[in-house]
């Protein structure tokens, strides 16, 4: 049996990993406005694996007995100055990810609950990726600043994310 505590804050990391999806459909729909059709692909990705994750959560909730209870979501921010704006927003966005999962896992621990413990494990290795990922293209962002021709070329390197 879940523990109500525990319980409690996984629900809200469910609409914390919804939002976030959210988030990122926002961002595809903002790149698809502007013709940039790779990195709107990128982020519908991104928004499937968000949703994944809260489906993870969803199912370890009901597998351990307890009560899946969902939230509201927020309305995602709509307009950026431009693409790297948005993946500057993006790694933000997932390192305040990497903070909500950490406190989960300290949680888990001061409830000594070996199984959400366990479970959060993957979590923390996902969000290293996740921020190494946003990371790198940030860092790609601010070799090619605003030229029209590194924006395309970044654009098409962005599509090829499975």
């Amino acid at each position: 049996m879940i523990k109500e505590t525990i319980q409690k804050a996984f629900n809200e990391q469910i609409k914390k990993e919804l939002d976030s999806a959210y988030l990122y459909l926002s961002m595809a729909a903002y790149f698809d406005s502007q013709n940039l059709e790779g990195m709107s692909h990128w982020m519908k990705v991104q928004a499937k694996e968000e949703f994944k994750h809260a489906m993870k959560f969803y199912e370890h909730i009901n597998e351990r007995g307890g009560r899946v209870e969902l939230f509201g979501l927020e309305k995602p921010v709509k307009e950026w100055k431009d693409p790297f704006e948005v993946f500057k927003h993006v790694y933000e966005h997932e390192q305040k990810v990497t903070a909500s999962i950490n406190n989960l896992v300290e949680l888990a621990e001061r409830e000594n609950d070996r199984a959400a413990y366990v479970f959060l494990q993957w979590f923390v290795n996902e969000q290293i990726e996740e921020e190494a990922n946003a990371s790198k293209i940030v860092q790609t962002f601010e070799k090619i600043k605003d030229s029209p021709v590194g924006i395309i070329m970044m654009d098409r390197e962005l599509a090829k994310r499975e």
